[in-house]
């Protein structure tokens, strides 16, 4: 581990993001370019003082877990994530579990759609990543601990979801259909295997439509119907584009010009954000 050029590594990354690549207010006082240690910090779910630390050359080696987290921080590019690696005395191998890392095309796409939500999951649902839309529309993920931050364990372990709802339960099996199909594609991924045991131990309901053995249930419909404490409730087109090499998703929230919800969201756009 090469601490003293992962410091020098560090630094510069953090003065080329802009808050406003990451969905942060400038604010007044910004003496220097870019985030300070403590936005970056707190993008990456770690402490200010361990961040401090690495940026001193002084810090521990980080974890691989680490290490996707300030890349996602960062906005790194796939050679500057190796690169992070390389500094870092880790190899570049992807992980045996699905990837976190998020391509910087698309953090840099939905920090951009200002009207629309948006947001990326992995292959069992994981948030990795979501723009300040989708904070108005839907909620912080930030609010959760890191462990909660997964769509399937909201719906059955977080907030009880009204299953009698045809859209909610078509929703639940499809979730599950899609854990037992990258369940099956990362046989050796501890995080899988805790997730699905988490859910057991807090769901029966989950239990009872794990049991039934999903695999290709039919597809929910993509129209969703949102109620909003501001805004009312919304109905609105829910596409899923495919991020093919990094078996992720990326999901878009739009409603048709001229319609109510479209309204909504223009609504939404302005004063939801201004509750964030």
């Amino acid at each position: 581990m090469n601490r003293r050029h992962l410091a020098d590594f560090l630094r510069a990354r953090r003065a080329r993001v802009q808050p406003a690549d990451v969905g942060l207010a400038a604010g007044r006082r910004r003496r220097t370019p870019g985030l300070r240690r403590e936005e970056v910090a707190q993008l990456a779910c770690i402490s200010v003082d361990y961040y401090a630390r690495l940026e001193q050359a002084r810090g521990p080696q980080p974890s691989r877990q680490v290490l996707v987290a300030l890349a996602r921080a960062l906005r790194l590019t796939d050679s500057e994530r190796e690169h992070l690696y390389r500094l870092a005395g880790l190899g570049v191998d992807i992980p045996a579990g699905p990837p976190r890392d998020v391509p910087a095309g698309i953090l840099h796409l939905i920090d951009r759609l200002d009207d629309t939500p948006a947001f990326v999951i992995d292959a069992v649902y994981n948030l990795l990543a979501w723009n300040s839309m989708a904070t108005a529309l839907l909620i912080d993920p930030t609010v959760w601990p890191v462990e909660d931050r997964n769509l399937i364990w909201q719906l059955f372990g977080g907030q009880h979801a009204d299953f009698d709802d045809p859209q909610v339960d078509a929703f639940a099996r499809q979730c599950l259909a899609d854990l037992r199909t990258a369940a099956a594609r990362y046989p050796h991924d501890p995080g899988v295997d805790r997730l699905i045991s988490r859910l057991r131990a807090a769901s029966p309901g989950f239990v009872r439509r794990w049991n039934e053995y999903p695999v290709d249930p039919p597809r929910p419909s993509s129209t969703k119907r949102i109620p909003h404490p501001v805004v009312g409730e919304l109905e609105l087109d829910c596409q899923t584009l495919e991020i093919s090499d990094r078996d992720q998703r990326l999901i878009l929230y739009t409603a048709a010009p001229g319609t109510p919800s479209h309204d909504a969201l223009r609504l939404l756009s302005v004063v939801g954000l201004q509750q964030i």
